[in-house]
């Protein structure tokens, strides 16, 4: 489904840790990786943590969420979005996306925000980047911070700046089907220096950057290892070139599926250049012939792996209750998440992969399929 591309100076990197003995929480390989990747994102510092969902965490930490805050965030995402909320017992809040970004709807924000609004998380939902400007100045309008959720957005622009630049603070994963990976791991981007110091000292179990074994605060093991930097490291030095590869893989996709009825594609606003992370699909299943439900295990049994859309959250047992209390109706939500598909995308698929999965796609409708279920 996504495989992760090792094949550049992994393994040279990581032996070359081990030798050194710095495999923990310090060591060249972090240095390396927090001055590089901030370099990428073009803010002052990167601070590397050990996945994407604490990156989130130690984010609200940092601007010190409290119990009775409420966050909003988007239904469609992953759950860590909403875990991350809870985790320091504020609410999330639950917006719909906009049916041409498939991200947090700028136009539905206002009727969200009450006066317990702390702040926003938009995500770059599968690598899209969300409408940045408007989000930020309705976020300054109320007085409300905003943090991206760009875990699944290495390298996207939004009006030519990268993502992880958009916010006062943005969150990474480099779990092992992102773009960038070191198994498991992620990242915070910054640019303010008090805010940086906050969230190191949080990120180290409260320890002073300045002064050794003095803890002003309490605070977290959320470190990430010398021997995952060293994979990231090995990652970045070909960036571009998985990069490359996988908007071939986009663009390809796009050329042997267009015109299938009923097969859509996520839309590209005119101002965003997305992060080619899992080329995704809606199934109509009225126009296509059968559900999107029905195609997936076609795939399964033809041996191709799938995913569906992640289930909205507002849908699911820890936030149903309250989003049914607030009255939220998120129907380009339900709707995507009914009907999406993401297809497996990786640096390493062949062109006969591709044309392999679109035919299954293409002939299932033809004459394969078995109604609507």
């Amino acid at each position: 489904m996504a495989a992760p591309d090792l094949t550049g100076n992994e393994e040279k990197y990581v032996v070359d840790a081990i030798r050194s003995s710095w495999i923990s929480s310090t060591g060249e390989y972090i240095r390396r990786f927090e001055r590089e990747f901030a370099g990428m994102c073009g803010t002052r510092t990167a601070i590397g943590v050990c996945n994407g969902t604490v990156a989130l965490h130690l984010a609200l930490l940092a601007l010190d969420v409290r119990p009775g805050d409420e966050v909003l965030v988007p239904s469609l995402t992953y759950i860590a979005t909403a875990n991350a909320v809870r985790y320091v017992g504020a609410e999330p809040v639950f917006v719909d996306v906009d049916p041409d970004t498939w991200c947090i709807d700028p136009r539905e924000l206002e009727d969200a925000i009450t006066p317990r609004t702390r702040g926003i998380i938009p995500v770059h939902l599968y690598g899209h980047p969300a409408d940045m400007d408007a989000i930020n100045h309705i976020a300054a309008v109320h007085g409300l911070w905003v943090v991206e959720d760009a875990a699944e957005a290495h390298m996207a622009r939004y009006k030519g700046r990268v993502a992880g630049s958009l916010a006062a603070m943005a969150t990474f994963s480099f779990y092992g089907n992102k773009i960038l990976t070191c198994g498991e791991g992620g990242a915070i981007t910054l640019s303010d220096p008090h805010l940086e110091l906050r969230t190191r000292t949080l990120r180290g179990q409260g320890m002073d950057p300045e002064r050794r074994y003095y803890f002003p605060v309490t605070g977290y093991n959320f470190r990430l290892t010398n021997l995952a930097c060293a994979i990231l490291c090995a990652q970045m030095e070909r960036a571009e070139r998985i990069m490359e590869r996988r908007r071939e893989i986009f663009s390809a996709y796009r050329r042997l599926l267009d015109g299938i009825p009923g097969i859509g594609f996520q839309p590209v606003a005119s101002w965003a250049e997305p992060a080619p992370w899992l080329f995704c699909i809606t199934v109509d299943g009225k126009e296509y012939g059968t559900s999107r439900d029905a195609l997936m295990a076609h795939m399964d049994a033809s041996g191709v792996e799938t995913r569906p859309f992640f289930l909205p959250l507002h849908n699911l047992p820890p936030f149903r209750g309250e989003s049914r209390r607030r009255g939220e109706n998120l129907p380009v939500t339900d709707r995507l998440g009914a009907e999406g598909v993401s297809l497996p995308t990786f640096h390493g698929m062949e062109d006969s992969d591709l044309e392999r999965i679109a035919d299954i796609i293409r002939r299932y409708r033809m004459g394969g399929g078995s109604g609507l279920s």
